[in-house]
């Protein structure tokens, strides 16, 4: 079942290792599917080059499987729950990319230094309290603390982000990476401007509004 999106995520998996997201098998991609509802998620400790359409699990929305030999992620309690509390994400990710997660190790937002911040984020990158792997915590504090963004800084353990597709979610955790290490550089220079409250809606508005080819 859910062929497409079982290729789809095999693709976009490999998105995470080719942009040095993630090492070994830590990290992970999900999606959910409009119709069924159900959830596709990589299995559990399974390297990313050994990842095939096949062997990706399906669950539904308890996180319970529904179609697949493999234990899925340790994660999936937080992708479900995501998707239990927010209608409107049918794509989660999941990384501890180096510069993203030295942020939420030290219990710091990222704040909109940069205009690509403005635009991508709408905002500053939030930071969520530390919350236990396995269950539903991880998925509360995400809910709890996200807000707005479409990404969010896991104190003590790494990024999350959402998305109205898994390929968008994929490109946020991109975007994450990236802002977080330009402002970390850039914070070696001195201190830095934010960028004022207004100008960040302006540019995140015309951004969703402007940018890239009309349909």
């Amino acid at each position: 079942m859910l062929e497409k999106l079982k290729e789809d995520l095999v693709r976009l998996h490999l998105e995470l290792t080719k942009n040095n997201l993630v090492v070994w098998t830590a990290g992970n991609v999900s999606a959910r599917d409009n119709e069924t509802g159900l959830v596709v998620i990589k299995p559990s400790g399974i390297k990313y080059d050994e990842l095939t359409p096949e062997i990706m699990v399906v669950v539904n929305l308890d996180g319970n499987i529904v179609e697949g030999k493999l234990k899925p992620s340790s994660d999936t309690f937080a992708h479900v729950y995501i998707y239990r509390h927010r209608s409107d994400v049918n794509g989660v990710v999941h990384t501890h990319s180096t510069f993203a997660t030295a942020w939420a190790a030290a219990g710091k937002p990222i704040q909109p230094i940069l205009t690509a911040i403005c635009d991508e984020f709408g905002g500053p990158i939030p930071v969520g309290a530390y919350a236990k792997i396995g269950g539903d915590d991880i998925g509360q504090e995400i809910i709890h603390s996200i807000g707005s963004s479409p990404a969010i800084l896991m104190k003590n353990h790494g990024v999350f982000t959402i998305g109205k597709t898994p390929e968008a979610a994929v490109k946020t955790a991109v975007m994450v990476e990236d802002v977080a290490r330009t402002v970390f550089y850039a914070l070696q220079l001195g201190p830095l401007d934010e960028i004022p409250v207004d100008e960040v809606a302006r540019a995140h508005r015309r951004y969703l509004d402007e940018y890239g080819q009309s349909q």
